[in-house]
């Protein structure tokens, strides 16, 4: 079945019926990498360890549908609609979510390495000890998120919203979160060494603990943030 469905079925007005066969082959971990599917719509649908590696999902609505332990490999998923979807320890590796929609989304323990989030909306999703290193999470919308424990390594994070987030003991280590808005976020024991703060603001963010070894702070808005026990050696300000 790899490869069989394109663009031209989707067209051609046999979308139900391509919804109705992934539906019941996806079960058996059906294989649909490097399908054309743009704006499927699976909304509802239960997904669990499907593979869809490097297929064309650009616009596809996965609205409250199970994609656990998925493989999204380098999948295309532009503008693409996940509004509480289940993706926990889904492998989303070097896919490109520019623009797409995770509102309350789960990625709890799932792989994002070199992902591409420009400007994509994470309001309250849970990315608990997510692998989002070296990913492109800059001008998204990270309020309420949950990122205990994620891996931030060197990710861009460049004038994000993370108003209430927390991430706490989270590794952000090189990242850039300048001109980030980290109002009230909980970074409790996170580590931001050698990070860039350059102008963001973390007006009342709990820093309790936090590693801001060589943090650049230059223009960095602190007031009211709580600081204890927070390491600031060879932090720049």
């Amino acid at each position: 079945m790899r490869n069989r469905f394109s663009r031209q079925i989707i067209l051609s007005g046999e979308a139900d019926s391509l919804r109705e066969f992934v539906r019941y082959n996806v079960k058996a971990g059906g294989d649909f990498s490097g399908a054309d599917l743009p704006g499927l719509n699976m909304a509802g649908s239960v997904l669990a360890t499907v593979k869809l590696a490097s297929a064309n999902l650009s616009g596809a609505n996965f609205t409250c549908s199970d994609l656990s332990q998925a493989s999204l490999v380098g999948a295309n998923l532009t503008r693409a609609i996940l509004i509480r979807s289940i993706l926990s320890r889904a492998d989303m590796t070097e896919a490109n979510l520019t623009g797409a929609d995770l509102t309350e989304a789960d990625l709890k323990d799932a792989r994002l390495i070199n992902a591409d989030l420009y400007w994509s909306n994470l309001t309250a999703a849970n990315m608990t000890s997510a692998d989002l290193s070296q990913t492109n999470l800059s001008k998204s919308n990270l309020t309420l998120a949950q990122l205990t424990d994620a891996d931030l390594f060197w990710a861009d994070l460049g004038g994000a919203n993370l108003t209430l987030a927390n991430l706490s003991r989270a590794v952000l280590t090189v990242a850039n979160l300048s001109r980030a808005q980290l109002t009230m976020a909980d970074l409790t024991g996170a580590t931001l060494a050698g990070v860039d703060l350059t102008d963001a603001d973390l007006t009342e963010a709990n820093l309790t603990d936090a590693d801001l070894t060589e943090a650049n702070l230059s223009g960095t808005n602190l007031a009211g943030a709580t600081l204890k026990g927070a390491n600031l050696e060879r932090s720049k300000r």
